[in-house]
């Protein structure tokens, strides 16, 4: 039997029964105490099980924390997608829908507006986080911790616009902060723009992010605060409905330049 089953057998039998001590455990599933001892040591290595004030085991919150990442990203489409259609209608263009995904961002859904040349992303395709609006805008929000392994990766032009330069695009990032979104100026492909707000989980942690997308041209300026102000009002309502408590719009006064 693989470490990884065993893993998740111990794993669900502590959801259903815990606390409980080694011998309990092994004996319940009919594996070697040895083993069921070390595999107690990894996953509290990983912050995925504790012992208690008795020497018993049981589950950590960090599990519950795993899973209601996963939870947050099946909810997701459905909170926005009303304001997602609201906003497609509103500017004719593409709204599209990021969660993350690793070191990735994911297109989880999408609206389509009514202007002849958009961006068509496919509901699953993965990109990387250091050029597009959605991208850009989740890395602004993460930890720095979390920031670091992405800065890890290889900048990949996909565009001539595209920002392969880590210095510039810690600048950018610290620029998407300061105005609470960020632009997408043909880095993903020549001819489509993008704005992007982010979707804040209960930690103040990038949930995903929602984008307006298409031909026309955005900049930061007065001429894109109101498609700011359309998506801060749609992830500002999606944030609060996964448990962000914290201000809304993420600017008390948008920042223009």
């Amino acid at each position: 039997m693989s470490s990884i089953k065993r893993s998740v057998q111990v794993m669900d039998l502590l959801a259903r029964k815990s606390p409980l001590g080694v011998r309990a455990i092994a004996t319940q599933l009919a594996l070697p105490l040895g083993s069921v001892h070390r595999l107690l040591l990894d996953l509290e290595e990983e912050g995925i099980a504790e012992r208690t004030a008795d020497g018993e085991w049981e589950l950590s919150f960090r599990l519950l924390e795993i899973t209601g990442s996963q939870l947050e990203r099946i909810e997701l489409p459905r909170l926005a997608r009303p304001h997602a259609e609201k906003i497609a209608q509103a500017t004719g263009e593409t709204v599209n829908l990021n969660a993350l995904s690793g070191r990735n961002g994911v297109c989880i859904d999408k609206v389509r507006g009514n202007e002849g040349m958009q961006l068509d992303m496919r509901i699953g395709s993965r990109g990387p986080m250091h050029c597009g609006g959605a991208g850009k805008v989740m890395l602004a929000y993460m930890a720095p911790s979390e920031q670091a392994k992405v800065f890890e990766l290889p900048l990949v032009a996909l565009t001539a616009k595209t920002i392969t330069d880590l210095d510039v695009l810690k600048a950018e990032l610290v620029r998407i902060k300061a105005r609470g979104y960020s632009i997408d100026d043909q880095e993903v492909v020549i001819g489509v723009y993008c704005v992007s707000v982010p979707i804040l989980d209960r930690n103040g942690h990038p949930a995903g992010s929602m984008s307006i997308t298409g031909p026309s041209v955005k900049a930061p300026g007065e001429a894109i605060i109101p498609k700011v102000a359309l998506l801060n009002e749609a992830c500002g309502a999606v944030s609060r409905r996964i448990g962000y408590l914290g201000d809304w719009p993420l600017l008390a006064q948008p920042v223009v330049a």
